[in-house]
């Protein structure tokens, strides 16, 4: 497929042509490209050894944002960074607000320091496949920022796609359909398997959880005392806030039990009955999603991926919208923080979009 128009930024050239940088910024940082002819990630490096990330980043948040605006993600590297607070003091510098909490959560991970986690604690022989950050969700965080403290002996790879042309991939007909009746997503929350209900939504009142499904447009049932189910209908097409350009915006092929390891689906589906697993996706209407169509879905993504090895101090910053994420197997010792910031809500997408209609 062929790349998409260049654009052009505030702050530079996009699509894959060196960046002009201004004359103050030069001496600190140099840009280029880790894939020839692919947008993302814009690689930033310094120029000279004396370069402070986070300072360089205060003074220079506007570019920092267009930069990501333009290309998606940002790879930074060759700063010194070495511990949780390098990763939280940068955030915080290139974000509007504070740090969020990891809520409503559908994989493990263990509080690192403050609001910095660890990324999935899922085993290493597994991949995670390519998704936005909570887009099956009420509200998401529009950046998040991934650091590596300690690269994986081999693999460990956090693939990347722009799911601008993720979209394009994607027969229109199927697009259409999703357009029109959105995504249903049932998720149900136990002790036996997947996720409790309990370290999905960081609480254990049975009230506070009821009372955030009604505020976020959940249906929700009490199955037992230690079983949840909730149905939720969300975007598949979204307009991104800034940029105005469509994306394909959604966890139905991430969260599809056709996506999981065969072996794993087939044991799922032997524990449990369809409507009982942890995850699943129908399309908005509760009708089911062809194989066919999932499969044109995740080959979307497989072709737009984009990987490369971790280094050591690696910060990798992506607009959540704009860029999807996952991870490759790996052996040996790998640990890579995540945090997020800038909270957004489905309610303030724009006109058009999928309504939240009951179920």
């Amino acid at each position: 497929m062929s790349e998409q128009p260049t654009k052009k930024s505030r702050m530079g050239i996009t699509g894959g042509f060196p960046h002009v940088v201004p004359a103050a910024s030069r001496e600190l940082v140099k840009m280029d490209r880790l894939v020839p002819n692919k947008s993302l990630p814009l690689v930033v490096e310094p120029a000279t050894k004396s370069v402070d990330l986070v300072s360089w980043a205060e003074d220079n948040r506007e570019r920092v944002e267009q930069e990501l605006l333009a290309n998606g993600a940002i790879l930074l590297r060759g700063f010194g960074l070495n511990a949780p607070d390098d990763l939280q003091r940068f955030a915080l510098a290139v974000s509007k607000g504070e740090l969020i909490e990891y809520r409503e959560r559908s994989s493990p991970r263990s509080t690192v320091s403050g609001l910095v986690y660890t990324s999935t604690d899922y085993p290493a022989d597994q991949s995670i496949f390519l998704h936005n950050e909570n887009s099956y969700a009420h509200n998401w965080p529009k950046k998040l920022f991934f650091f590596c403290q300690s690269p994986a002996e081999l693999g460990g790879e956090t693939p990347i796609a722009d799911v601008r042309k993720v979209l394009t991939r994607i027969d229109a007909e199927i697009v259409q359909q999703f357009a029109r009746k959105g995504v249903l997503y049932v998720r149900n929350f136990s002790d036996a398997v997947g996720l409790s209900w309990k370290t999905v939504f960081q609480t254990e009142d049975r009230n506070q959880v009821e009372d955030y499904c009604r505020q976020s447009g959940y249906d929700f049932e009490w199955r037992d005392n230690s079983r949840l189910r909730t149905r939720r209908i969300g975007q598949a097409v979204a307009t991104h806030p800034q940029t105005g350009e469509k994306i394909w915006f959604n966890h139905a092929a991430f969260f599809h039990i056709s996506t999981l390891p065969q072996t794993i689906w087939e044991s799922l589906l032997h524990q449990c009955r369809e409507e009982d697993l942890p995850n699943h996706t129908y399309y908005g209407d509760g009708s089911q999603i062809e194989p066919s169509t999932i499969e044109q879905i995740r080959e979307a993504y497989r072709s737009e991926a984009i990987t490369f090895q971790w280094r050591m101090g690696d910060l990798l910053i992506i607009d959540n919208m704009l860029v999807a994420h996952g991870r490759a197997p790996y052996q040996g010792r790998r640990k890579i923080l995540v945090a997020m910031s800038e909270p957004f809500s489905s309610d303030q997408l724009s006109s058009g979009q999928i309504s939240r209609k009951k179920l």
